[in-house]
Order: C-alpha cells, then sequence, then structure tokens
C-alpha cells in the first residue's frame, strides 16, 4: 500500500489521536442507553476535531452529532460505542481473564467502531476544507445498537431526513464490503399473569403464569418447522416467577426476538409468535401482555456505492501489520476452534487457509453470505443510501461477542485495522461527493427500490426509547 492519497494522509495525522480515543471508550463499557460517559468522550474529541454539536437527538440523552461545513451534499458517518454484559476482559490477553467491576466489556468493538468513523469524517472535513470544497459534514454518535434500536427511533424521528448518503463499518478478522444482508427483527416482552396458590395444598386453586411461558415455548419449537429456513426465533427468561417450586408462580415474564430476512417476513412471523402466546395464556386460564420493546429493519444495500467502496478498498490494500501483532494474533488464535477459524473465510467467500492469522487481502464483491445477526443501521439504510465496510480488527476467526474480542480491542490489530477502514470510509465519501453523476445514480438506485417496497418503521408509534432517570 502507498499512502499516495491525500485523503490517506489525513487520516495518518489523526489516527494516533483517535486510537487513545477509541482506547478511551473500551476503558468505560456502558450497555445501551447508559452511555453517559462515553457520548461525554465523543462530545470531548468532537469539539476538539472542530465540529459543531447537537445533542439529545430523538429525545435520546446519549446520543450525539458533530456536523462541520455547510451546504450539500450533506454526508453522515454513523458511529456507535455501546458495550455487552458479562464480557469484560483485560486487555492484550490471550486468556479468559474478566476485570473486575460491573463485568461490561466492547465484545463487538463499538468502541473502534466509533473511533474510525469520527476518524473518517475528521478527515473528510480537514480534506474538504483544504481544497476549498462545499457540503456537510456529520458524525452521528448513535447509542443502543445492541438490542436498543437507537437509529431506529432515529429514522422515526427524521433525524437523517436530509442526509445524502452515510457510511458505517464494522470491526471483524477481514476487510471488505459489508455485503447488506441483516435480519429484520423485533423483541416483544409476553407477561403472563395468573394466580398462586399453594402448590401442593390447593393446586387446583392456581393458575401457573410458568407454565403458559412454558406453553408458548413448546408452540413456538413447533413453529419451527413451518417458518424460513433463514428466520430465526430466540427467547430469555426475564422473570420466571420465583424460586419456590411449592408456589404456583403467579407472573412470569419471557424475552422474544422474532429475526426475518425482511420486514414483511418479521413482522408475519411475529405475529404467529404473539397467536402461540394467546393460545398458551387460553390453555392455562392466565392472562398475556405483551410490549414491543424495540425492532429494526433489515439493510437495503445500494450497489453505486458498495462499487465505489470497494474500488476504494483495492486501492488502499489490505492493513499492514507488525510482528507483534501477528504474534498476538496466533496467541488469540489457541483460543479458537477450527471451526471458528474456517467460517471466518467462507463467511466472505474466501477458501480456508492456515498460513496466516491476519487478514492479507481484500474480501470479494458479490459473495452472498449466510443471514448475519441485525443491526439498527439497516433502518438508516431505508432512509438514505447507505454502504459499510468490514475492518479487520482481530485475529481471523475471533467471534464477535466473545471474550477474545474484548481482548484484541485496544491492540496494535484494532488500531492499525481502524485506521486502515476510516480511509476507505473517507475515500469513498470524497469520491462520491466530488462527482456528482454517481451521487445522482446513489439517489435513483436507493428511489427505485422504495418504490417498490415504501419504508414502513418497524417501531409501533406508541414504543418509546427506554431511558432510565438519573
Amino acid at each position: 500500500m502507498k499512502n499516495a492519497d491525500q485523503i490517506w494522509s489525513n487520516v495518518d495525522a489523526l489516527g494516533k489521536d483517535f486510537s487513545t480515543f477509541a482506547d478511551r471508550i473500551w476503558e468505560t463499557p456502558e450497555l445501551a442507553y447508559d452511555e453517559y460517559r462515553s457520548v461525554d468522550t465523543q462530545q470531548d474529541m468532537l469539539e476538539r476535531s472542530g465540529f459543531r454539536i447537537t445533542r439529545n437527538l430523538a429525545g435520546i440523552p446519549t446520543s450525539v452529532m458533530g456536523e462541520a461545513g455547510e451546504g450539500g451534499p450533506v454526508i453522515a458517518f454513523l458511529g456507535e460505542f455501546d458495550a455487552l454484559p458479562g464480557l469484560s476482559q483485560e486487555a492484550g490477553v490471550a486468556t479468559c481473564r474478566p476485570l473486575p467491576g460491573n463485568g461490561n466489556g466492547h465484545a463487538c468493538g463499538h468502541n473502534l467502531l466509533g473511533g474510525a468513523a469520527m476518524l473518517a469524517a475528521t478527515a473528510l472535513k480537514n480534506w474538504m476544507a483544504e481544497n476549498g470544497i462545499a457540503g456537510t459534514v456529520r458524525y452521528y454518535g448513535c447509542p443502543a445498537e445492541e438490542g436498543g434500536a437507537a437509529k431506529t427511533y432515529m429514522v422515526r424521528e427524521g433525524v437523517f431526513k436530509d442526509v445524502d448518503f452515510a457510511l458505517s463499518w464494522h470491526p471483524g478478522s477481514m476487510a471488505g464490503v459489508f455485503y447488506p444482508a441483516s435480519l429484520a427483527n423485533m423483541r416483544i416482552d409476553f407477561t403472563f399473569h395468573g394466580r398462586s396458590s399453594h402448590a401442593a395444598a390447593a393446586p387446583h386453586l392456581g393458575r401457573s403464569a410458568l407454565d403458559a411461558a412454558e406453553l408458548l415455548n413448546i408452540g413456538t419449537n413447533y413453529l419451527r418447522e413451518h417458518m424460513p429456513s433463514t428466520a430465526r426465533v430466540h427467547y430469555a427468561y426475564l422473570d420466571a416467577g420465583g424460586e419456590a417450586p411449592n408456589v404456583v408462580q403467579s407472573k412470569v415474564t419471557i424475552r422474544y426476538l422474532v429475526r426475518a430476512d425482511n420486514l414483511s417476513e418479521m413482522r408475519s412471523l411475529a405475529e404467529r409468535v404473539r397467536k402461540i402466546a394467546q393460545g398458551a395464556a387460553m390453555m392455562t386460564e392466565t392472562r398475556v401482555e405483551e410490549s414491543v420493546v424495540s425492532a429494526v429493519s433489515n439493510l437495503l444495500g445500494n450497489a453505486p456505492l458498495e462499487d465505489t467502496m470497494y474500488a476504494s478498498l483495492v486501492r488502499l490494500g489490505p492493513p499492514q501489520f507488525d510482528s507483534e501483532d501477528y504474534d498476538f494474533a496466533r496467541e488469540i488464535q489457541k483460543t479458537l476452534t477450527p471451526a471458528d477459524i474456517r467460517s471466518a473465510y467462507l463467511a466472505v467467500g474466501l477458501p480456508p487457509r492456515d498460513d496466516t492469522p491476519l487478514c492479507d487481502q481484500i474480501s470479494p464483491m458479490g459473495f452472498v453470505p449466510p443471514p448475519f445477526g441485525s443491526t439498527d443501521v439497516g433502518d438508516v439504510s431505508w432512509a438514505v443510501p447507505t454502504v459499510q465496510a468490514w475492518g479487520a480488527t482481530c485475529a481471523i476467526g475471533t467471534q464477535l461477542h466473545s471474550w477474545q474480542m474484548t481482548a484484541q480491542g485496544k491492540s496494535g490489530i484494532a488500531h492499525k485495522g481502524m485506521i486502515h477502514v476510516a480511509k476507505a470510509m473517507a475515500a469513498t465519501a470524497r469520491d462520491v461527493l466530488m462527482d456528482p453523476a454517481l451521487l445522482e445514480r446513489v439517489r435513483t438506485y436507493h428511489a427505485d427500490q422504495l418504490e417498490q417496497e415504501p419504508y414502513i418503521c418497524p417501531l409501533p408509534e406508541h414504543v418509546m426509547p427506554p431511558i432510565q432517570d438519573r
């Protein structure tokens, strides 16, 4: 890779500061809608980088936007910074070693995600100022991606309504364009209300909410035979009714996560799960209440943006790691299974290899991967043309939502991969900005898709972000 592009040089000039910034976010891991220290860190970095600040987007106190420039086009970089529970881990150690404290950890690399997105936005802003280029650059600090659907609320409230196109990325072990495949999902809490009684002396007088929840699970398991093969249904007990087996449980809450390829399939599947819950309540003579917790859409692709990003990545070449990075990556790979490593290659359409622990190539375009979970970036992609990259920030085979991912979050691998993907995003945005015909193709492609299927927000209007008073 030759650093022959001015905007790459701008990224490199800022790389050390933004690596430190990403480390600061890693050191204060906070969960969805509680990222108060992290968003203050985000605001501080935006102010120091010369952005105008807006807080409380869509009424969410842990959101922030930095804006620079004026006029159009308006270019958005999407950043995240929430952590996960139960995945705390000492940095730079290839042994599972949780840190003392709240147990949270950046096991999905969102400390890096926000870092690279803000780095790319800053580098582009500086390049535009240096060259007298008109336009507006925004960095959106988006909280609560892990199950909180903050971007869906932000889309519903019109936060992105004047954006021309958006860019984001996600940490992983390979570098390339993020194929726009994700699952639309909805989280629904079902609360069953029954009647408590003495389980031995008067069981006939009780109506078990726990039985109703179990029947919901059984019915849903039978449903699995009759739903699309790419759909997914998961559940977790939030309140199992108590610890005393000699009491008929009178109240139980269970959370269901329903996923499908697209919004229409997801809505249909969620309605079938609702009917099973109602049937379970009828069978047990209990009463069921439901509450939608969050919902997100599937990703909508944009071929002109994806082609432009791929061209930027090919020009850039793969990340350049050093011997220390390779040594640490080999230690991490010793904690992984052969299936972990093989799956990383297969997910991007590459033949599995065992001769390198780190990414040394750009993943090819055109490969359609298996379904990859869900993201609230999906709703942004329906609101405005959106493109994402994969950034190589960890040893090949590292699974997202694992202690190994947390362990590598402050490593040289993470920093180099973060800076690399920031260059790709900044160059992609610059190329679209400077080519009005390309920007028009981006807009037309997006409009044509919405004409075929208009966007309907998956969140009911009455559902609001679960923000807790502080």
